[in-house]
């Protein structure tokens, strides 16, 4: 049970209407305090300020990532049960609210149109963009390794770019589907698979923020160097998560966090990396469990990038 003090505290924090408003803007999901600006149309100090409090009160969590933050719910706590219970009673209905959720999802849209851009840009010279980042070699017979020799029904392959990951799997399942969003990546990725013969991957066009579940029930999902352009990485794990099969698994691979500005201006990132802590917590929310982490350090040590691949299992 909290003191006195701190559940007064608690309440004081989320009784305002802006920082009710943005309690319930984090329940869909982490947001930059640029993304907030945007939606609530507030200036950046004021917007600030209200996070501010809401973080000090334990409502929610502030995650720094060189230049950026991105705010999200808190996981546990007094703070964190009262903030779902006050957005579980906000008015959907509501004008204001309404408002809300239509700028929210015209923000996402114009992240999802840039990464877009950048992609189309980008997708012939994107396999060598990948080995100029860190080792690929190692992580991919890592990735090999995770799938320990067995064969699997389907495989899903969600931001595939340009199916490398269906070419270098092929061995292990005896269907493959691979979704993206950029037709540019698509058809670098037909034509590699087809040159490569493999009758048994197919790829198709796809919002992998809003997943088509008749794709199908797979045993295994691959998302490869994918969470990072997305705000809310965690939002991204519970949509893959509709189309895992009881018992299947995830193979993750990302980068660790890192400051590495100019991969946030220059390559669309919208994450500097992923940590430890954030994966598994995201993962625990999407009802899947961290089985296993690697790391694999770029050659330039402390100087360079990490990639991590996690192995993410169904707890069901």
């Amino acid at each position: 049970m909290a003191e006195l003090a701190t559940l007064v505290g608690v309440l004081k924090a989320a009784g305002e209407g802006t920082r009710l408003r943005l309690l319930a803007l984090l329940a869909d999901g982490d947001h930059s305090v640029k993304d907030l600006t945007e939606i609530l149309r507030q200036s950046q100090p004021r917007v600030s300020r209200h996070l501010k409090l809401l973080a000090d009160a334990g409502l929610i969590e502030r995650n720094a990532e060189g230049a950026w933050a991105y705010y999200g719910l808190a996981q546990s706590g007094d703070g964190a049960a009262l903030a779902q219970w006050a957005i579980d009673r906000l008015d959907a209905s509501d004008p204001e609210r309404r408002r809300d959720i239509e700028r929210q999802v015209a923000v996402r849209a114009a992240q999802q149109a840039q990464a877009a851009e950048y992609f189309a840009k980008v997708a012939g010279s994107w396999d060598l963009l990948k080995k100029l980042h860190v080792p690929e070699e190692a992580v991919e017979a890592g990735i090999v390794e995770a799938l320990g020799g067995r064969s699997v029904g389907l495989l899903v392959d969600l931001g595939t770019g340009t199916g490398r990951m269906l070419e270098l799997l092929a061995d292990f399942y005896k269907r493959g589907i691979g979704i993206d969003s950029s037709r540019e990546m698509l058809a670098v990725a037909r034509s590699r698979l087809a040159a490569a013969g493999l009758a048994h991957a197919q790829v198709r066009l796809g919002d992998i923020a809003d997943l088509d579940t008749a794709t199908g029930s797979a045993d295994v999902i691959v998302i490869h160097q994918v969470l990072h352009y997305f705000d809310d990485p965690g939002r991204m794990l519970a949509q893959a998560r509709r189309l895992l099969k009881a018992g299947g698994e995830m193979l993750i691979v990302d980068f660790a966090p890192h400051d590495f500005e100019f991969l946030r201006t220059e390559h669309a990132h919208r994450r500097l990396g992923l940590s430890q802590a954030q994966m598994s917590l995201w993962a625990a929310a999407a009802d899947l469990s961290v089985e296993a982490v690697r790391e694999f350090p770029g050659e330039n040590g402390d100087n360079g990038l990490t990639v991590c691949l996690w192995r993410l299992s169904d707890k069901t």
